[in-house]
């Protein structure tokens, strides 16, 4: 534990960029453009290589409705998506709402803004879809969840068998064909909830034939078809191993190795830096998981159910203590690999949920090492049993010889030794180290939990990219500016709202209202911005009566900070007043 410490201090220090999720990285136009003409084209590009549905781009109008466009299709790599716009666009903002598939087989959505001419009065909520469906989002979760741990009780138990050779192989014949037929089927239901996943449907898109076709012509469906022949083959070859009675070889690791594959090629591993470590790793670390967690469940039925020999348990020690070698090494990268940073650790759900995992590690390994000196025992006491069953079968041997007449003169044998009282069964060993063994299983199941959840949570390193590269968006800022020149008639109040409200330019647009909280004509209403902290302004936004409201579409605030804006209102030739407020600028 103390090496792992230090390898993830010295690892994280040198940490670089990566992704493992899609992150929106820039959009032509870009997001909050407002456009003297209408684009005929809109491009978004990705930090990774991307899968589009068929429903990726959606572009909503200045009423509202929804636009024809073309299908989206790749455009200078995977990592792009680029639709067709209609000619003749009218003048307002435009939402365009996207959703795509990542690299790592997850869905991501978002959505921006662009105008054309300039920004509508009132611009239309911006509506991404739905992120997922409750169903659909549960069922897909309890099959992945069921998928693991199918796993690690199939592999598990057939390398048990294999390689602690267990006194009674058949006893365990029924978890092996439980983890079979568990895995077959949730890999089977997965297939199924791919589309509806993908794209955020109920259930029962999951009936659609297209839906299904695209899913086995998609990467993550293909994945999953191959687990299904995987399985098949993994079937075909353990019933030809017990019609011969011989326990699984190398074609068995084979097989092992690429169902552990289907995972990696599907996960976070499949994406961001070092993919063919990071793949490689992901490997070892379910393989682990699974020879530890899926042995420690093959030990504890043949504890309940047969006798085990010392060299059974001697075995499993050994192959236990290199799961957890192979797991700590593969999970120091992997935690690496997946944070990027420190803060990441505690700012993000991606570190917070590993910090849980490396608790309940810690427990399982405290767990393990108290099964170990068990295991230890055990083995000891199977040693002095055999010795003692020697010692009783050399006094039996003596009793015979003390039967039979020695010749006169002859010496006499002395008297065998009575056998000791109470001979150590190994019943109380076995007891205790069932219940350890049960314990560690039960942390086992807890940590395959939280590594489940893990692989559909977006990485601390990924976090940190998605901000990095994502546009500004900054935040639309709306205030309003109550005024009172001082003179009947002269108090009311002025409406302002700057959109998008971040660097660069933004559309300002105003309202005056009069006491009575109707549209007031003033002669004349005046607004600046000034940065104290970087000694810039004022700014005039020049804006201009358009006929009820006054408004400029090209105010443009060059550094982010906490921005002074004063609004200056003249009711008469003689009769103004300004009132400043502070707004933030991002």
């Amino acid at each position: 534990m103390l090496l792992g410490a230090v390898l993830v201090l010295l690892l994280l220090g040198g940490a670089g960029t990566a992704s493992a999720h899609a992150a929106l990285s820039g959009t032509d136009p870009e997001n909050g453009a407002v456009l003297a003409t209408a684009p005929r084209q809109l491009t978004l590009t990705f930090t990774e290589s991307v899968g589009l549905l068929d429903d990726s781009v959606r572009v909503l109008g200045p009423d509202g409705r929804r636009l024809r466009v073309g299908e989206a299709e790749h455009a200078e790599g995977d990592g792009t998506a680029r639709v067709t716009l209609p000619r003749g666009l009218d003048q307002g903002t435009y939402t365009v709402a996207w959703r795509v598939v990542s690299a790592d087989s997850h869905p991501v959505s978002g959505a921006f803004t662009f105008s054309v001419g300039k920004p509508s009065a009132v611009p239309v909520a911006v509506d991404t879809g739905p992120a997922e469906h409750p169903a659909t989002a549960a069922l897909h979760k309890i099959a992945r969840y069921l998928a693991y741990l199918a796993a690690a009780l199939l592999i598990g138990t057939a390398t048990f068998v294999a390689v602690c050779r267990p006194p009674d192989p058949k006893a365990l014949r029924t978890p092996l064909l439980l983890g079979w037929w568990t895995l077959g089927a949730t890999t089977a239901a997965l297939l199924l909830l791919r589309a509806p996943y993908e794209t955020g449907e109920s259930p029962a898109a999951a009936l659609n034939p297209d839906a299904l076709t695209d899913t086995l012509t998609g990467r993550p469906g293909l994945t999953l078809l191959t687990r299904l022949a995987l399985l098949l083959l993994t079937a075909a070859y353990l019933v030809r191993r017990w019609r011969r009675g011989e326990s699984s070889g190398p074609p068995g690791a084979v097989l092992a190795v690429g169902l552990a594959l289907t995972w990696a090629a599907s996960d976070h591993a499949s994406a961001g830096i070092q993919v063919p470590v990071a793949m490689t790793s992901a490997v070892l670390h379910l393989l682990a998981t699974a020879v530890w967690l899926g042995g420690l469940t093959a030990l504890l039925l043949t504890l309940r159910r047969a006798h085990l020999t010392p060299g059974t348990v001697t075995r499993f020690s050994r192959l236990a203590f290199a799961s957890v070698t192979v797991l700590v090494v593969t999970g120091v990268y992997q935690s690496w690999r997946g944070l990027g940073s420190w803060d990441a650790l505690t700012d993000t759900t991606y570190g917070r949920l590993l910090t849980l995992k490396i608790v309940a590690v810690a427990l399982l390994l405290a767990a393990a090492a108290a099964s170990r000196r068990w295991t230890a025992r055990l083995g000891a006491v199977g040693t002095e049993r055999a010795a003692g069953e020697g010692s009783r079968e050399q006094a039996a041997e003596a009793v015979v010889r003390a039967r039979v007449p020695e010749p006169v003169g002859g010496p006499r044998l002395p008297d065998p030794p009575p056998p000791p009282p109470h001979a150590p069964s190994g019943e109380a060993q076995r007891r205790a180290l069932r219940r350890s063994v049960l314990a560690e299983v039960a942390v086992g199941v807890v940590v395959l939990v939280i590594t489940t959840v893990l692989t559909a949570t977006l990485p601390g390193r990924a976090v940190a990219e998605a901000a990095e590269a994502a546009p500004p968006t900054g935040g639309t800022v709306a205030v309003t500016v109550p005024f009172d020149v001082g003179v009947p008639g002269g108090a009311g109040k002025v409406e302002l709202t700057l959109d998008p409200g971040r660097v660069g330019d933004n559309a300002l647009q105003a309202v005056v209202l009069g006491p009575d909280g109707g549209l007031s004509a003033v002669p004349e209403l005046r607004v600046s911005f000034t940065l104290p902290a970087q000694d810039i302004g004022p700014l005039d936004a020049d804006l201009t009566d358009r006929g009820g409201y006054w408004a400029n579409s090209f105010v443009n605030l060059p550094l982010a900070g906490t921005w002074t804006m004063k609004v200056t209102v003249r009711v008469s030739e003689i009769d103004q007043v300004s009132v400043e407020r502070r707004i933030d600028v991002r």
